[in-house]
């Protein structure tokens, strides 16, 4: 069984760079269709079942605006 993750943005941190989109394997990460305070257009997470808890969308983000956490129970 494969690892399972969680992915967490915060939309307000979020300058719609989309590094994060591009370097997700899955295909977790889509744009929202909704502006933030900002007026970027965030991440968010479309595909949550998806993610693996690989950590390259925190990795390239850089304004720290993604939490990865690896669920219980899945094996690694």
């Amino acid at each position: 069984m494969a690892r399972k993750g969680k992915v967490v943005i915060n939309r307000e941190l979020c300058k719609g760079c989309y590094l994060c989109i591009r370097a997700c394997p899955l295909k977790v990460l889509e744009t929202d269709t909704e502006l933030n305070a900002s007026g970027a257009y965030p991440v968010k997470a479309v595909n949550q079942e998806k993610c693996i808890a690989c950590g390259n969308c925190y990795e390239v983000c850089p304004d720290v605006a993604i939490e990865i956490y690896e669920l219980e129970g899945a094996e690694t």
